[in-house]
């Protein structure tokens, strides 16, 4: 039997039982949860089944360069775990084995992660990357148990039937993260793709050209509308304005007519929206109630948000989020070099409310949307503490251990961005979710801190 030089091991207590747990780790889209924002790990091909003798290479950064890792699972035992070795990877050997088993008090389980590696060059690489390696394995490990407890509280509250869901914009990071989260929970997650289909889940849609196969429909629980073109992706032009519009008013449409030719309509209409609706309103507080603001998201909002509610599903909802914190895209992820470089501070005098929600509550309150009946209407998808752009990147620095003294006078981010810095940037939107908080959904980051400190593993 072969011994190794370095260990390392990582329990968690769950509520739900290990088969619950096993079944969780063994459905499609676990392997995407449990991938830390941090790490930019790709699979190259599909995830490996739970099954012996299945492999899986993945690519992730050493450097300048990209690296490969394969692994091959050599044991499985129903209900209770698995294992799998490396066969090519950065370690000279790592086995890693998974276990699932009745917690000793005889209700819920354990979970049980425990890794056997040895580093390359033996104890010299032990001396030079051992601590550092341990560290890192503890922030994995840490991210991974948060998210397989939080994922598995919350299916087991909502305790739903398997249900169809048909999903919009799933290459994009909300969409991603929700059908991997949908399909642990046992959910059967059919994507609207504009190639090809590569699979029995996916169905073609071209939004540019009104078309969409009606059988994406067929017996459908919900629909949950996310796509459009970035909205912060470029400069705004009058043609990406015009993108931007389109994009949302009429793909919105388009599927919309679908729900409404369907035989059966599905039960459920979740559309996507944003708290833009409210243009730049300073101090004001805003609930659902608020009325709508001006300029360009606004307008952009609106109609989108009027395109929805001509649903003909028994429940409608439109959420209005705000911006999505994730490591792995969006603005979070674009401000993380300028940060670390020290380069970074607060926008134009800071004072600007940002309405923020973690990516993990964006696809939480998405998952509140679909199964609790109460929730219809416009929804702000917002967490509890607003916090102005000032105090977010003192947070963001004070975490990285950077000062945050440098800041981007107003001037020079409408330089720089045009257009977009006065409706994304400067603009203040101090967005409560009340509807959220009064249907009991439960936040599993409320506070600014808490939030960035899980995407950042710090």
């Amino acid at each position: 039997m072969k011994s190794f030089a370095a260990h390392f091991q990582r329990s968690l207590e769950l509520d739900v039982d290990a088969e619950a747990v096993f079944r969780w780790h063994c459905r499609a889209g676990a392997f995407e949860r449990l991938v830390p924002p941090w790490e930019d790990v790709r699979l190259d091909g599909p995830a490996a089944p739970i099954e012996k003798g299945a492999r899986q290479t993945v690519t992730f950064p050493l450097g300048p360069l990209r690296r490969k890792w394969s692994s091959e699972i050599t044991s499985v035992t129903p209900g209770s775990g698995f294992q799998d070795v490396q066969l090519l990877g950065p370690f000279a050997a790592w086995e890693h084995a998974h276990s699932m088993r009745p917690a000793a008090a005889g209700h819920g389980s354990v979970l049980e992660d425990r890794v056997l590696y040895e580093l390359p060059l033996g104890r010299l690489g032990s001396l030079v990357a051992g601590r550092f390696v341990r560290r890192k394995l503890e922030r994995m490990f840490a991210y991974r148990h948060r998210v397989t407890a939080r994922d598995l509280a919350r299916h087991a509250a909502v305790a739903a039937a398997p249900a169809d869901v048909l999903v919009t914009g799933t290459s994009g990071m909300v969409g991603k993260s929700l059908a991997s989260f949908l399909s642990t929970g046992g959910h059967r997650v059919r994507h609207l793709v504009r190639r090809t289909p590569r699979n029995a889940d996916e169905f073609r849609w071209d939004p540019a050209q009104g078309r969409l196969d009606p059988a994406a429909l067929d017996g459908v629980h919900a629909v949950v509308h996310l796509a459009g073109e970035n909205i912060a992706g470029r400069r705004w032009s009058s043609a990406h304005k015009a993108r931007i519009l389109h994009s949302r008013v009429e793909g919105t449409r388009l599927v919309v007519e679908a729900i409404r030719a369907a035989a059966h309509a599905p039960k459920v209409f979740v559309c996507a929206s944003a708290v833009g609706i409210y243009g730049d309103r300073g101090d004001e507080p805003l609930t659902e109630e608020s009325a709508p603001g001006t300029g360009f998201l606004a307008e952009v909002c609106e109609q989108w948000e009027a395109q929805a509610r001509r649903s003909t599903a028994e429940r409608s909802v439109q959420l209005r989020f705000g911006v999505v914190l994730s490591a792995a895209g969006g603005a979070l992820a674009k401000m993380l070099l300028p940060f670390r470089l020290g380069a970074g501070g607060r926008i134009g005098n800071g004072r600007q409310w940002m309405s923020w929600i973690a990516l993990d509550d964006a696809v939480g309150a998405v998952h509140h949307a679909l199964f609790t009946e109460k929730v219809s209407g416009p929804i702000h998808v917002v967490a509890p503490q607003v916090v102005t752009n000032a105090e977010y990147t003192r947070t963001l620095g004070h975490l990285l251990g950077r000062p945050a003294v440098l800041p981007m006078p107003a001037f020079a981010v409408r330089l720089a961005f045009g257009e977009l810095a006065d409706h994304l940037l400067l603009a203040s939107q101090r967005a409560q979710p009340r509807r959220l908080q009064e249907s009991g959904y439960d936040f599993a980051y409320p506070q600014i801190e808490g939030a960035l400190r899980h995407q950042l593993g710090v």
